[in-house]
């Protein structure tokens, strides 16, 4: 389940410190990304819990990650500095908005998706993505065949399967369930 949230806190590690088995080889503390403006402030918290960044602790690699979708990637290869500098440039570290969509694109599209757009548009990377949040077939296809403007009689209504006419827009593969509700994407 996504949350409402957009905290997104990780965990550093290096693998120099986790190969020599050393006091650091569990990672940082939990880092909330929301809490800094820059890397280097991220880096000035690793040295200041003992991280030798220009030495044995240089390469880094997420350990944990918490409030992102489970699975979205491999962490172990992802860089850290790469992955808020990712976050940073989509704009969903402060933008409630963008991170419920960001969570719901990554849940149906996966990261590689994700970060390929973010790379591409910057942070209008959402621009063509449409979330409905609570909403199940029915309510889609009964939005959308209100917006055709058809005037048909009430009565009539009551015999229109809405639910089967929302499903058949998933189809084209614009739109599709993830755990919240549908999102759409162009």
């Amino acid at each position: 389940m996504l949350t409402i949230s957009n905290e997104i806190k990780i965990v550093i590690g290096s693998w120099g410190s986790y190969n020599e088995c050393n006091e650091r080889a569990y990672g940082s503390k939990w880092l909330d990304l929301a809490d800094y403006s820059d890397w280097d402030e991220i880096e000035e918290e690793l040295k200041a819990e003992g991280f030798e960044l220009d030495g044995m602790d240089e390469e880094l690699f997420i350990q944990d990650v918490d409030n992102f979708p489970s699975g979205a990637a491999n962490w172990d290869y992802v860089n850290p500095q790469d992955f808020f500098e990712l976050l940073l440039e989509a704009d969903v570290l402060d933008n409630p908005g963008k991170y419920d969509v960001m969570m719901a694109f990554i849940e149906v599209r996966g990261y590689n998706e994700f970060k390929d757009r973010v790379e591409k548009y910057g942070s209008r990377w959402d621009d063509d993505i449409r979330l409905y949040k609570n909403y199940d077939w029915e309510d889609y296809g009964r939005e959308t065949f209100e917006n055709m403007g058809y005037e048909v009689e009430n009565w009539i209504l009551d015999f229109f399967d809405f639910k089967a006419y929302g499903e058949s827009f998933q189809y084209d593969g614009d739109i599709t369930e993830y755990s919240e509700g549908l999102i759409e994407i162009y």
